[in-house]
Parts: C-alpha cells; sequence; structure tokens
C-alpha cells in the first residue's frame, strides 16, 4: 500500500489535472452558446478538478507511510473537499443521466425541462446539497496518533466507529445507492429505447451508425459507472459494518481493510474517465482538445448534437 497509493494518486492527480483543465477550457473558451449539457458538464469538470486538488496532501502522507505532517486543519479541509467534491462529480453524473434519459425517451417533455435556468438551479443544488451532507466530516475527520506517530483519520478514530457508522450508512444510501440506480436506471432505458427503435425502423447506414455509437457509449458509461464506484462504496461499508460489530476478528478485519484500500485509487480514476468519455465521444471536442494540445489555431466548426457525441 505504501507503493499502489501515492503512486496512483499521483497518476490521478496528473490526468485529471490536465483533462479537466483541457475540458474546462474547451467548453469555456470554445463554446459560443451554452446549454443545459455544457452548464452540467461544466460543473461535473470543477468538481473532478477540485477533488484531485486535494490529492497532494494525501499523496504525500501514503508516501511517508501514513504520517500526516500538515495539522489537524489542514486534514479536516482534505477530507471535506475530497468527499465533497466525488459526491458532487456522482450527483452531476446522475444529473447529466436524467438530462439523457429525458431527451432519449421523453423527447417532447424533453423541450420543457431541458432549459439552462432548471440547469443552474440544479447544479446549485447539487453543491449545496453534498456540502451539506459532508459538514459532518469536519466534526469526525481529525488527526491523532497511532504507534507514535500522527496520521490523518479517514473517517474517524477507532474509539468513534460506532458513532460515525449511522452516519457512514446515511452517506452510502444517499451518496452512492440512490444516485447509481438512478443512473443505471436511466442509462438502461435509454439503451432499451433506441435498440427499440433501431430494430423498429428502417435507417440509413449513417443514422445506423450514430445509433450504435450512442449505445456503446452508454454500455461504457455504465460500465464505467458501475467499475469506479461500486467496488469502493460496498468495501467501505462492509469495512465500517466489521470495524463496528466483529473488531476482535483481526484476520477479517485486515482482510476488508486491504480491499478498501486497494478500491480507493479505482474510485478516484472516475475524475479521468470523465473527460476522456466526453472528448472520444465528441467529434467536435476532440478538435478541440487536439487545437490546445498543439496550439493549433483552426475554427472549429460545429456539429450536430446527439446522445452519443453528448453523452458522458
Amino acid at each position: 500500500m505504501a507503493i499502489l497509493l501515492p503512486v496512483s494518486y499521483s497518476l490521478v492527480f496528473l490526468l485529471g489535472l490536465s483533462l479537466n483543465g483541457a475540458l474546462l477550457w474547451s467548453v469555456c473558451c470554445r463554446t459560443r452558446r451554452w446549454s443545459s449539457t455544457v452548464i452540467y458538464l461544466t460543473n461535473l469538470a470543477v468538481a473532478d478538478l477540485l477533488y484531485v486538488l486535494a490529492l497532494p496532501p494525501l499523496i504525500i502522507s501514503n508516501a511517508m507511510g501514513g504520517l500526516w505532517p500538515f495539522g489537524n486543519v489542514i486534514c479536516k479541509s482534505v477530507r471535506f473537499f475530497f468527499f465533497v467534491n466525488l459526491h458532487c462529480s456522482m450527483m452531476f453524473l446522475t444529473c447529466v443521466s436524467v438530462h439523457r434519459f429525458l431527451g432519449v425517451c421523453f423527447p417532447i417533455t424533453a423541450v420543457r425541462l431541458r432549459t439552462k435556468k432548471l440547469a443552474l438551479f440544479a447544479s446549485g443544488s447539487v453543491w449545496i446539497l453534498a456540502t451539506a451532507e459532508i459538514l459532518p466530516t469536519l466534526f469526525f475527520a481529525h488527526t491523532g496518533v497511532i504507534n507514535n506517530m500522527t496520521v490523518c483519520f479517514e473517517m474517524t478514530n477507532p474509539g468513534q466507529f460506532k458513532v460515525y457508522f449511522p452516519y457512514g450508512l446515511f452517506l452510502a444510501i444517499v451518496g452512492f445507492l440512490i444516485p447509481f440506480l438512478v443512473v443505471i436506471t436511466c442509462y438502461c432505458s435509454m439503451m432499451k429505447v433506441l435498440y427499440c427503435r433501431a430494430a423498429d425502423s428502417i435507417s440509413t447506414a449513417r443514422t445506423a451508425r450514430m445509433r450504435n455509437k450512442s449505445l456503446y457509449t452508454l454500455l461504457a458509461v455504465c460500465l464505467m459507472f458501475v467499475v469506479c464506484f461500486v467496488p469502493y462504496h460496498v468495501a467501505r461499508t462492509v469495512y465500517l459494518f466489521v470495524r463496528v460489530y466483529m473488531p476482535g476478528d483481526c484476520g477479517l478485519l485486515n482482510t476488508v481493510m486491504i480491499s478498501f484500500k486497494i478500491w480507493k485509487p479505482v474510485v478516484s480514476f472516475n475524475c479521468c474517465a470523465n473527460p476522456l468519455l466526453y472528448f472520444l465521444c465528441s467529434e467536435r471536442h476532440r478538435q478541440n482538445l487536439r487545437a490546445w494540445l498543439w496550439r493549433r489555431k483552426k475554427r472549429v466548426q460545429p456539429s450536430v448534437v446527439d446522445v452519443g457525441r453528448d453523452t458522458l
């Protein structure tokens, strides 16, 4: 773990900083007309960017074997911003999935509901709700001494796990389970609708390619969401349960703790996967990215926005 966590977090920091920075530049500087999709995308990129900016102290601490040299205030702040932006990322992915679900499954209703005003309201609500959810972290997270070494507890100190347990379950249900069910339901419904339309209609070769691309993109998003979030939250919940109700079983406790630490870097890679999926699935933004990387001064022609190109 002394090598896995600092190396993986460092990779996430470098990739997340560059990819989300490029995505924000592409969206903010190269987009003339802001839509509700762009608003959600920008907020998602900001949440991912703030998430990776909280990683350097954790990289240094893990590289030093868990020693925390930054003090109690930085410990609380890092844990707070780390979890706030993780939850914001999940919530914005949920907003995007509902946004796409309405456009594909209820296109007439979507005209009325998918507005910039509603997107701004939803984005502001996400930041407020995520901050309110994570506020108790400022109480639970703090520094302490273990084996004559100052550490920054990720959740809370061992003596407070029984008090922390209900809050941990609340975060698992509200911050993960509900958004997860919404996202999976929306994307599965979209894939079903697109598949049925493909089977029931006579399409041109170009339309069929676009529809297949949309289906593959939706499937990729579902897989990314499952791989990045499910193992981490399951391992975290199991670790909390064992820590509270089976603390005497040292073998089981060590096993679930190691499993939890292994999946921690995986959930962090989500902040790199979001911009990657967007750039790979959008021709217009691939051109913007190339222009940013190689400083090419060229005019990017606007392309038709479809589910496959804009789906995260």
